[in-house]
Formats: C-alpha cells, sequence, structure tokens
C-alpha cells in the first residue's frame, strides 16, 4: 500500500461490548477506542450501550477528516515556534561556560523574536545581527556563535537558511612588553596587594589572569607551595597544567583553608572583571605607564624572558600551556624578540 493512503474507518465491537473503528494508515492498521489521538473528546465506551454505536461512527468520520487535513498522518505537527524552543532548550541544557550560555541565549532570543513576528528566519537577518559590531573581532565573535546555534537547529530539521557571511581579518592584538618589571611591580604593590600577587603569578608562572589566577585555591599548590597544579577543565589547553612557583613569588604567599580562594579568602573567588576594575584604575592614577601595557604584558614579559634565556621554543610552550609549538610561534610574533644579532649580519 503506498504512502497516503487511508481506508475509511470500520466500526467494530469487541465481545465485552466496547466499540472501536479500525482503519489502515500508510499501511500500518489501526485501533482505536477514543478520540485521544486527535484530541477528542469522544470516548464512545463511556456511554451507556445503547450510543456506543452512534458516537463511535461519529469518532469514525472525525478521525477520516483529520487525517486526510493533517497530511495522512495522526501526529499533529509541531509549530515552528514549539521546535524553535525544543531544540534551543537541548542546546543551552549541554555543559557550556556561563558567558557562553549566556551570549547562545540573548543571540537565540533574537532569533525567536523575529520567527515569532515573521514566522521564518532568514538569512538576510542572520547576517544582519553582526552587522551591528564594527570591531572586527566583536563581528565575528557573534557570527560564529549565530551560526553554531543556525547549524544545530538546521541539522535538527528547523527550516532555516545557512548564513553565507564570510569572517573578517582581525588585527592581531600584540600586548606591550614592560620594559621595567620591578618598578611598576613596586606601584602596583602600594595601590594593591590583589593586582600585585596576580601581577607577579601572571608574570612568574605565565599563568593567564582573569581564569587561571583569579580561580587559585590553596589546594591548587603543593605543600611547600613550590607547584601549581591545575585540572585540564580550569585551563585553556584542556590538558592538566603543573608550573613551578618561583622563590620570589612564594616568599610573600601566605597560606590559609586549603579550600579559601587566595584573593578572596573565602570559597567563592572574585567576579570575573575583579582584576580588570582594578587594573583600569590603578592605570587611571599612572597614565604614565602607556595605553599598550595590560596586565597580559606580564604574562608576554614572562615569555620573552624566558625565550631570551633559554632560546627553547618547547620550553616556552609549556612554560605558556600552550596545545602545540605552532601556537607557541604564533605567540612569538609579536614577543619583540630579535631574531638576528649584529654578529649574524654579512661582514665586509
Amino acid at each position: 500500500m503506498p504512502n497516503n493512503c487511508l481506508t475509511f474507518p470500520k466500526v467494530c465491537k469487541r465481545s465485552d461490548g466496547k466499540y472501536y473503528i479500525d482503519f489502515k494508515l500508510n499501511s500500518k492498521r489501526y485501533r482505536l477506542f477514543s478520540g485521544r489521538l486527535i484530541a477528542s473528546s469522544l470516548y464512545p465506551n463511556s456511554y451507556p450501550e445503547k450510543k456506543r454505536m452512534t458516537l463511535t461512527t461519529k469518532l469514525a468520520k472525525e478521525v477520516y477528516e483529520y487525517v486526510i487535513s493533517n497530511n495522512y498522518s495522526l501526529t499533529k505537527p509541531i509549530s515552528k515556534i514549539k521546535l524553535f524552543d525544543k531544540l534551543i532548550d537541548s542546546k543551552l541544557s549541554e555543559p557550556l561556560s556561563d558567558s557562553y550560555h549566556k551570549m547562545l541565549y540573548q543571540l537565540s532570543r533574537l532569533m525567536r523574536s523575529e520567527l515569532k513576528s515573521k514566522g521564518n528566519i532568514s538569512s538576510t537577518f542572520i547576517e544582519s545581527i553582526p552587522l551591528q559590531y564594527k570591531n572586527n573581532t566583536s563581528y565575528n565573535t557573534i557570527r560564529r556563535h549565530l551560526n553554531v546555534l543556525v547549524n544545530y537547529i538546521h541539522n535538527r530539521g528547523f527550516p532555516i537558511e545557512l548564513s553565507k557571511s564570510k569572517s573578517r581579518k582581525q588585527q592581531e592584538v600584540l600586548h606591550c612588553p614592560i620594559n621595567n618589571i620591578r618598578e611598576l611591580l613596586l606601584k602596583i604593590k602600594n595601590y594593591n596587594e590583589n593586582l600585585y600577587v596576580c601581577c607577579l603569578l601572571t608574570y612568574g608562572c605565565l599563568l593567564r589572569p582573569h581564569h587561571e589566577i583569579r580561580n587559585l585555591k590553596w589546594m591548587d599548590f603543593n605543600e611547600d607551595l613550590t607547584y601549581i597544579k591545575l585540572s585540564g577543565k580550569r585551563v585553556k589547553s584542556r590538558r592538566i597544567r603543573i608550573v613551578p612557583v618561583p622563590k620570589y613569588i612564594r616568599e610573600i604567599l601566605v597560606k590559609r583553608d586549603l579550600d579559601f580562594n587566595i584573593f578572596s579568602n573565602d570559597i567563592e573567588p572574585y567576579t570575573k572583571g575583579y582584576f580588570s576594575l582594578l587594573w583600569r584604575r590603578f592605570k587611571r592614577l599612572n597614565p604614565d605607564i602607556g595605553t599598550g601595557v595590560t596586565i597580559y604584558s606580564f604574562r608576554h614579559s614572562g615569555a620573552i624572558d624566558i625565550f631570551k634565556r633559554t632560546g627553547s621554543i618547547t620550553k616556552l610552550q609549556k612554560a605558556m600551556g600552550h596545545s602545540s609549538i605552532n601556537v607557541s610561534l604564533t605567540y612569538l610574533r609579536g614577543l619583540e624578540v630579535p631574531e638576528l644579532r649584529e654578529e649574524d649580519m654579512p661582514e665586509l
């Protein structure tokens, strides 16, 4: 029997007096005792026996008309908005970081609003969202997150056009190395002790300040504070990272409760923007530092020092916590390390 084929429902009676309808839909046989599948309130067998035949006949007609009008299916197709919500909820239920979850949620609300008002989400609309951002990095970030959502729901049956927008070339941001580390650290120490410790760890251990350092607990250090060990979930490379702690950092650390964050002296760390805010306030008081110097400049300066002393890209890779040497080679382009010395140049 071919698809879109339906036999008219036949009214039948069981030996116990119960009535039902019997029919075939697309080669599959159905027996229905009520109108529940088509959201009908007809339940013939709940009536006295003399009325059941009439009501079952009425049910047969309702079922036939429903199947014909519903494209030969007993299943009511889910609306676009309900399918969209279901798929987005599924995506957002994945183990995502708080910031990533927030970004995807905000973008999904824009898409939902467009779907609700227009009845569809066009590729033109999707491509218009990143255009609000003049900065190429922001443009590419929003475009990438949108494509994650669009591809996810498209691959799961939602009718949506894939975006054809291209990424923009980003200008590489190179953090300025610091010429006089000791002098700057002394200024920071006089301003705020936590910011001072953060900058020291960024320089001396080459950890990333806003996530890896801000979330440090005393349990991340070994007994004599000579090493820091971070699980793969807490570092960018997703690999376990063990870094030595230089003596000049150990001398200022005072170990407390193992469960405590080393800056907040509590279970919970400070918020994500804690060190950024401190650094902005510090720079307002010290404008001579220069606009190009950031907390990350301490990490870059530490990398320069390691590479100058060792000349080893492998050691630099391990110190920086990069996933591959290729990442370190790319990173090294902005470290302002001279590749040629005067004695390497041609002689007369």
